[in-house]
């Protein structure tokens, strides 16, 4: 509100008579409005005698910083009179009070250069102190990383010698079970070969006394049919007998 009542001050005519009025801003996009063509009329001579009023404006504003200023708008007074400096009397100053003055001067920029070379060595001091401490910090950090480090080796070893002492356990059971197992199969295959060797021995004989019965009982057959033969001989020699007498006794 305040920067709008500042800008239509100062776009208003100086004489503060004909208030032209404001022109309306116009964008850079946005054509410029013809207006309508108006029928100038003459306007009335002013007299000479302007009264010129002072236009102020007292407006307060706050920038971003925070900071508040006034803008005055007015006529510059006629007769201002700028206020001089006021003139010190001349002073007769002597030798010794310019060379106590030079002295005064040169203790206070020893003075001076004492205390800053007091706060810069202060400040070294400060820096080599966090530098020390910097480094005291880094380096027990390192010692705790190392000794974490040594400690989950050495865990780590003991776990690994655990677990490979575990598997030497474990595979000497296997393979003490492996002999074992071993043992007993070469016990029971050498108990099957003595069983299958008595079995064969039972079979070969019973095999011998079978071909002994078969053989006996051929000569057996053998001895009967012979004697078959021989009582089947006798029987047909009588008749072969009892035959050749009659054909004798007819001739």
């Amino acid at each position: 509100m305040l920067i709008g009542l500042v800008r239509d001050s100062v776009m208003q005519c100086f004489c503060h008579t004909c208030r032209a009025p404001i022109l309306p801003a116009v964008s850079r996009r946005q054509a410029p409005i013809k207006k309508a063509n108006k029928i100038r009329s003459k306007q009335p001579r002013l007299s000479k005698k302007v009264k010129f009023i002072t236009t102020e404006i007292r407006c307060q504003e706050k920038s971003r910083g925070g900071l508040s200023y006034e803008v005055i708008l007015a006529e510059p007074a006629p007769n201002v009179t700028i206020p001089k400096k006021p003139v010190t009397p001349g002073k007769n100053v002597s030798a010794e009070e310019i060379e106590q003055k030079l002295k005064a001067a040169e203790e206070r920029r020893i003075s001076l250069e004492q205390k800053k070379m007091a706060d810069l060595t202060y400040k070294l001091a400060k820096i080599e102190e966090a530098t020390r401490k910097k480094d005291e910090i880094t380096n027990e950090f390192i010692n705790q990383t190392k000794e974490q480090l040594e400690s989950k080796m050495e865990q780590h070893v003991e776990k690994r010698e655990a677990i490979i002492s575990d598997l030497k356990e474990k595979l000497k059971i296997h393979s003490q079970e492996i002999e074992k197992t071993r043992e007993q199969l070469e016990q029971q295959k050498y108990i099957e070969k003595i069983a299958i060797e008595e079995k064969l021995k039972t079979a070969q004989t019973l095999r011998d006394e079978n071909i002994k019965k078969m053989l006996e009982r051929l000569k057996e057959h053998e001895r009967r049919a012979e004697l078959v033969r021989q009582n089947k001989a006798a029987a047909q020699q009588p008749l072969s007998e009892d035959n050749a007498a009659p054909i004798a006794s007819s001739g």
